[in-house]
C-alpha cells in the first residue's frame, strides 16, 4: 500500500509498506478515504516531535480520518457498542485508550494511563490507504455527511470537549485567540451556546474573515493590542471565558489578561517550544480558574448531530484538497501558510 512517512524534520516520503493484514479481535480494517491536516501534525512535521515526545523512527501522521470498514474482526463493535459490517463509512476517533486504567475507570479516557494516539510515535497514522483500528474508536456517519465533515468531526471533538471545560452560558462573554480550524469551531459552538460577544484574534485577515461570517468579532493582533481591544470593548471588565487555541508564544498571557476577575482560562493550544507563560499576579490576583484541555472524550455522538443537523459549518473550514502522493507539498503550504489555507485535506 501507499503511505507518506515521516523521516526528520520536513522529510516526508511517499513509500511503498506491506498491507497490515486481516484485523484481529476488537479490530477492524480500515480503507482510509480522507485525513485532515491538524497543527499537532505541524508541529511533527517541522520539529519531528510533539511535546516531550520525539519521532525515534519512521512515522505515518495523520490522525483526522474518514474510512470504510473492509474486514472486521472477532468481537468488534463500534463506539456506540453495534455490530460493524464491512463497507460501513466511519468517524474514527484517532485515540486508543485502555479502558482498563484508573483514568478510564473514572471515566476520563482522554486522560488514559496507557493511551496509544494515531500519527503520535510509536502508532502510525491515517496517511496511508489502509490502517487497522479498534472496532471502539469507530463511529457510523449519516449518508447525509461526506468523507470530508466525517474527517472533520475530529476537530469538532476536540472543540466541544474545550467549550464544555469553558462552562459558557447565554449572555457571557469570550475571547478566543487563534482562528485556525479549532478556534473557529470554537467560535461557532459558543455562538450556539448563547456567548456574546465573542472576540476573536489572530494575524491572519482571511481567517478573521471567516470569524466574522460565524459571528465573532475579529481583532487582527498584529494591528492593534488585542488585549486594550477587549478591554476597551468590555468597558474595563473582561471576557467571562478566555480561549487560547493558537501556539503563538505569547497568546496564553493575553488570555490570562483578557480574562474578567474570577474568570476562566482554557488552554487548547500546543505551544511549539512546550512552555506556558503566565505572569503569576495577573492569574492570582483574578483569582482564574486555568483548565488545560486534553482532547476529548465520549463526544463523536455529539458532534455526529451538530454536523447532520447542519448546526455548524465543517465544509466551510476546508480550503485545499490534495492527493496521497501530494502529502509533502500540503505540509509545505500549511507549515508556510501560504495561500489563504485554513484547513487541507488529503484524499487517499
Amino acid at each position: 500500500m501507499l503511505a507518506v512517512r515521516l523521516h526528520g524534520p520536513r522529510d516526508l516520503r511517499l513509500e511503498r509498506l506491506p498491507h497490515p493484514g486481516a484485523p484481529g479481535r476488537g479490530q477492524v480494517l480500515l480503507r482510509v478515504r480522507c485525513t485532515g491536516l491538524c497543527g499537532s501534525d505541524l508541529h511533527s512535521y517541522l520539529d519531528a516531535r510533539i511535546g516531550d515526545t520525539p519521532i525515534q523512527g519512521p512515522l505515518i501522521l495523520g490522525h483526522e480520518m474518514a474510512a470504510v470498514i473492509e474486514a472486521v474482526g472477532p468481537d468488534s463493535t463500534d463506539g456506540l457498542f453495534q455490530p460493524l459490517r464491512p463497507g460501513e463509512r466511519v468517524a474514527v476517533d484517532p485515540a486508543q485508550p485502555c479502558h482498563r486504567c484508573e483514568l478510564c475507570e473514572r471515566g476520563h479516557p482522554n486522560l488514559c494511563c496507557h493511551l496509544g494516539f494515531c500519527g503520535n510515535y510509536p502508532y502510525g497514522g491515517s496517511l496511508c490507504q489502509w490502517m487497522h483500528m479498534p472496532a471502539r474508536s469507530c463511529f457510523p456517519v449519516p449518508a447525509s455527511l461526506d468523507f470530508t465533515a466525517a474527517a472533520l468531526l475530529e476537530p469538532l471533538g476536540v472543540a466541544i470537549h474545550a467549550v464544555d471545560f469553558a462552562r459558557l452560558r447565554v449572555g457571557h462573554s469570550a475571547a478566543i485567540l487563534g482562528a485556525g480550524p479549532i478556534g473557529l469551531l470554537i467560535l461557532q459552538l459558543a455562538r450556539l451556546a448563547g456567548a456574546d460577544p465573542v472576540f476573536v484574534t489572530d494575524k491572519l485577515p482571511w481567517r478573521l474573515k471567516l470569524a466574522q461570517k460565524w459571528g465573532g468579532v475579529p481583532i487582527r493582533c498584529d494591528h492593534e493590542d488585542a488585549v486594550r481591544r477587549v478591554s476597551k470593548e468590555t468597558r474595563g471588565r473582561g471576557v467571562d471565558v478566555a480561549i487560547e487555541a493558537a501556539w503563538a508564544g505569547e497568546s496564553a498571557a493575553q488570555a490570562a489578561e483578557m480574562a474578567r476577575l474570577g474568570g476562566r482560562l482554557v488552554l487548547v493550544g500546543i505551544p511549539g517550544d512546550d512552555r506556558v507563560e503566565l505572569k503569576h499576579s495577573t492569574a492570582r490576583r483574578k483569582g482564574l480558574t486555568i483548565v488545560l484541555s486534553r482532547r476529548m472524550k465520549h463526544v463523536y455522538p455529539r458532534a455526529i448531530r451538530l454536523a447532520e443537523q447542519g448546526r455548524v459549518d465543517l465544509d466551510g473550514l476546508v480550503s485545499h484538497r490534495f492527493p496521497l502522493r501530494r502529502a509533502a507539498e500540503a505540509f509545505e503550504l500549511n507549515a508556510a501558510y501560504r495561500d489563504r489555507v485554513v484547513k487541507v485535506m488529503v484524499d487517499a
